[in-house]
């Protein structure tokens, strides 16, 4: 028999709870990127990879326990357990999986928003370095000039 301490379902609810604040986190991290805000960026990220760390050192302790416990140790062997699990493990597997499913998500649209900006930057370091691209600006005159291809001839 196994210990009752040891069951893959026994840290669940820490791994809901650090769940739930990595999903906190990625909507600050949002909230940052919509106002390019570098410092507060910044104090997410550290405290982010702190908390994707102590979710990735829980599911690794469940998946020693799924293997002890005879199942396979990975997600399939959690699907696995928690048919003949109690109803609160398999109901706190389900929320985990719907955070997990919420924080890819927000995941996904950060980084989305990560490559606005640096699009942004880049357009921003091509017009500084004078490498737009077929671009348009605008001269003294107020008209729109071609800032690529604009080369003089000098004849005599």
């Amino acid at each position: 028999m196994h210990k009752p301490e040891s069951h893959p379902g026994i840290s669940l609810n820490e791994e809901i709870a650090a769940g739930a604040a990595l999903l906190q986190l990625l909507k600050q991290e949002q909230e940052h990127l919509i106002q390019a805000d570098l410092e507060g960026l910044t104090a997410v990220t550290e405290d982010k990879a702190k908390i994707v760390a102590r979710m990735t050192e829980l599911a690794l302790a469940r998946h020693r326990s799924l293997g002890t416990a005879g199942y396979s140790a990975d997600e399939s062997g959690m699907q696995a357990w928690v048919k003949s699990a109690p109803a609160d493990a398999a109901r706190a597997w389900g929320d985990l999986l719907n955070l997990a499913r919420d924080a890819k998500e927000l995941n996904r649209s950060n980084g989305l928003l990560i490559g606005q900006h640096m699009a942004r930057n880049q357009d921003a370091l091509s017009v500084l370095q004078g490498n737009q691209r077929g671009g348009t600006m605008y001269g003294p005159s107020g008209q729109t000039t071609s800032a690529g291809g604009n080369r003089t001839l000098v004849v005599g």
